[in-house]
């Protein structure tokens, strides 16, 4: 089977989804190209027993750590990517971290570009997922040349007088999430405890599939096919382009030509991707011909908090409305970058027992009754020693955290306010490396081939028509969420890509028909 488009996505997540969705009044033919299927709307999505216990989402692949032995991903592949499990946080970085920054461990390299050349793309990210938000709690956020295009998801009563009056009295400066939640008075989404984490079945949840490829699917130029696994890109005879991508759609062998080329499988699928696709003149893989594929992979250092204050019942089901980012920078004289902490989606007795399972169910629910959960992170530095690779079909995942003396500082510190607002009792759990939802890095940008896979527009250094568009492109990871960067970025990208003129052939490589052999997916 032969398919061809104008321009062809690998992956429907963040990236994907939303370099689609602005290129779809391009006039340019686009087809997308994801590895999963929908993922369905069903009472089992807010099952915790289903969700947790028995992984009904996750992928069932194996993979290997330095020492070759197999271990289960926390990975996710449906339309919209893992942005379908994703707890909807999405926050701007701070303009200081697109400079180098200073950490406990080490320098966090510059970005090749500044947050000003993003700022107008953050905006636009924000409308496309609907992000909710208020300007001027957070003393960290970056300026913005519009305000939020929805007022912030406010806090329960009780999260309110309970916790965040008394944060202030503290000298702190918490601040509303901003969210990528259909909430108010016309919304869908019910405020309930099965949001962070858990698919949403009332599709209240801002995710990649809603806001973006449903989106793009309105135009008649934009097609989806799932059940497509990608198995190689086959590059030109002289190597500096790419021509198809061997693909494997619903079992059967698929070449897919197009004029442009885009991946965007989630970091680690897509290095993998790239390194498994050799070509005479590029032994180590596609775009690889400095070494940079697969290398400086980041995942954030965080860990979970709960904070108990044992004579006080919190009956709060939807708790993740509240960030603080006092320790963002460090906080006094000398100190430096900590993290970022914000509520977690409420726990309940099966989810907290999948990271402490020593612990009775009775005491569990005990515990949670009385608790606020707690998600504290801190940036991990690019480490080339921290690689993703191939080892024969299997992917091969050596990772370290580093950066962890400021983590457990952060955790130090945070104990300690709970402590003075009245949870004496903590209990943390850092996430491991299973734990793949921020995955980036190994496919960074920069300015120069000597440095970098990409260029600043995420186009491939060794190769005139093939882009990485997902978190693989980040130099650094900075201490926050990274869907609204993944997605500004790729709308920064769908500028860049519209204007181009590559030998002439967007809109040229193939008739209308042969762009739908293949049954879409969507």
């Amino acid at each position: 089977m032969k398919l061809s488009a104008d321009i062809v996505i690998v992956g429907s997540g963040v990236g994907g989804g939303t370099l689609a969705s602005a290129l779809a009044g391009s006039g340019a033919r686009v087809l997308i190209l994801e590895r999963g299927k929908h993922l369905p709307r069903e009472d089992k999505n807010w099952n915790a027993d289903a969700v947790f216990n028995q992984g009904r989402y996750a992928t069932r692949e194996n993979w290997k750590d330095d020492r070759g032995k197999p271990y289960g991903a926390n990975a996710y592949y449906h339309v919209g990517g893992a942005s379908k499990m994703f707890g909807a946080a999405m926050f701007r970085f701070r303009e200081r971290d697109f400079g180098a920054l200073e950490t406990a461990d080490g320098v966090s390299p510059a970005w090749p570009i500044s947050y000003a050349d993003l700022e107008p793309f953050y905006f636009r990210a924000e409308k496309l997922f609907g992000v909710r938000g208020v300007v001027g709690e957070d003393p960290t956020e970056p300026w913005r040349s519009s305000p939020f295009p929805h007022p912030a998801v406010q806090h329960s009563d009780h999260l309110e007088r309970g916790v965040v009056e008394a944060l202030r009295r503290q000298g702190l400066s918490p601040a509303h999430l901003p969210l990528a939640i259909d909430e108010g008075a016309s919304g869908s989404c019910q405020r309930c405890a099965t949001c962070d984490a858990y698919p949403c079945r009332v599709g209240a949840k801002g995710d990649a599939e809603r806001r973006t490829v449903e989106v793009a699917l309105q135009s008649e130029n934009v097609q989806l096919l799932t059940d497509a696994r990608v198995r190689r890109i086959i590059a030109a005879p002289n190597g500096r382009s790419i021509v198809a991508l061997e693909v494997v759609l619903a079992g059967e062998m698929a070449t897919v030509n197009a004029a442009i080329f885009v991946v965007a499988a989630g970091a680690i699928n897509s290095a993998k991707l790239l390194l498994a696709s050799d070509h005479p003149s590029h032994s180590r893989g596609i775009a690889n011909s400095a070494g940079h594929v697969g290398r400086n992979l980041m995942l954030h250092v965080s860990s979970a908090m709960v904070a108990v204050n044992p004579r006080q019942l919190e009956p709060i089901p939807f708790q993740k409305t509240l960030t603080i980012n006092d320790f963002y920078f460090g906080r006094g004289g000398g100190d430096l970058p900590l993290g970022s902490v914000q509520t977690l989606g409420k726990l309940n007795e099966i989810s907290l027992r999948t990271g402490a399972r020593w612990m009775p169910r009775m005491a569990a629910g005990w515990l949670l009754k009385r608790s606020i959960e707690w998600w504290l992170m801190t940036e991990d530095l690019p480490d080339r020693s921290n690689q993703v690779s191939i080892d024969g079909s299997s992917l091969k995942i050596r990772y370290k955290p580093n950066n962890t003396i400021a983590h457990r500082r952060l955790v130090k510190r945070w104990a300690s306010v709970m402590r003075s607002i009245g949870r004496p009792l903590t209990l943390s759990r850092a996430a491991g490396r299973a734990s793949t939802s921020h995955q980036c890095g190994t496919v960074r940008f920069g300015r120069t081939p000597d440095e970098a896979a990409l260029d600043p527009f995420c186009r491939t250094f060794d190769h005139t028509n093939l882009f990485v568009v997902d978190a693989s492109f980040f130099p650094s990871s900075a201490a926050l969420n990274p869907a609204l960067t993944i997605a500004a970025q790729a709308l920064r990208v769908a500028d860049h890509i519209a204007g181009l003129k590559l030998n002439e052939q967007v809109h040229r490589t193939s008739t209308p028909e042969s762009a739908t052999t293949a049954t879409p997916g969507g």
